[in-house]
């Protein structure tokens, strides 16, 4: 299986963000303050007055893989995530991820290719985490059997999370994950949570987006 992301929902806009900075002063909005909001929008990212962008919130579902999903704890600011557990439930969809950039690439020596050989070792640890859990259950208990026989589960099993990050928060996980440097799992699924924000309808981030060169 592929990764995958869906937008849920959002709240905010570039109005939001700049009432939030026009707060100190008048929150009031006439024509000519309207106008000024990308220029204001702009200034405040470049300028690292980053607080206003606090106030828009961006909520993802996602399926990804276990070494994205650590990619996704990791170094985070302001961002909030919950997903599937395999201590309080059996993982019996068995989702995997494939990286297609493996297909054709031989063992050596084998007739096959590392995206087989990844398939096969996928199968056979399914099947051990299964074999185990049921195995254990009634010698240690079904909580203990849960959360100890995930230890068959590979990098690549994956799991359904609900994230939501404020702007800046998602500001700083597009810098930090949309890069060249990023691993290639991570970097696809922030370039597609980007471009279903670009796609909201009425492009109500439009110019945060810009202020932040996204």
């Amino acid at each position: 299986m592929k990764n995958s992301v869906e937008l849920l929902g959002y709240y905010g806009s570039d109005q939001i963000h700049a009432q939030s900075a026009w707060t100190s002063t008048s929150r009031d909005l006439t024509e000519e303050k309207v106008n000024r909001i990308p220029n204001l929008l702009n200034m405040l990212a470049s300028e690292g007055h980053h607080t206003p962008f606090e106030k828009s919130q961006l909520h993802f579902l996602v399926t990804v893989d276990q070494a994205t999903h650590i990619h996704l704890l990791k170094h985070r600011i302001g961002v909030s995530i919950n997903g599937e557990s395999a201590r309080y439930k059996e993982l019996k969809e068995d989702k995997a991820y494939l990286p297609k950039d493996w297909e054709g690439i031989d063992v050596e020596g084998q007739n096959f290719d590392w995206l087989t050989e990844l398939k096969i070792f996928t199968r056979t640890s399914n099947m051990l985490y299964h074999k185990c859990l049921e195995d254990l259950t009634p010698i240690l208990g079904r909580k203990r059997a849960k959360e100890s026989a995930r230890f068959f589960k590979t990098m690549n099993s994956q799991i359904t999370l609900d994230i939501s990050f404020n702007w800046r928060s998602f500001a700083y996980f597009q810098g930090l994950r949309n890069s060249e440097h990023a691993q290639v799992e991570v970097r696809e699924l922030a370039q597609e949570m980007l471009e279903l924000v670009k796609n909201i309808e009425g492009n109500p981030f439009e110019h945060t987006i810009k202020a932040f060169k996204l």
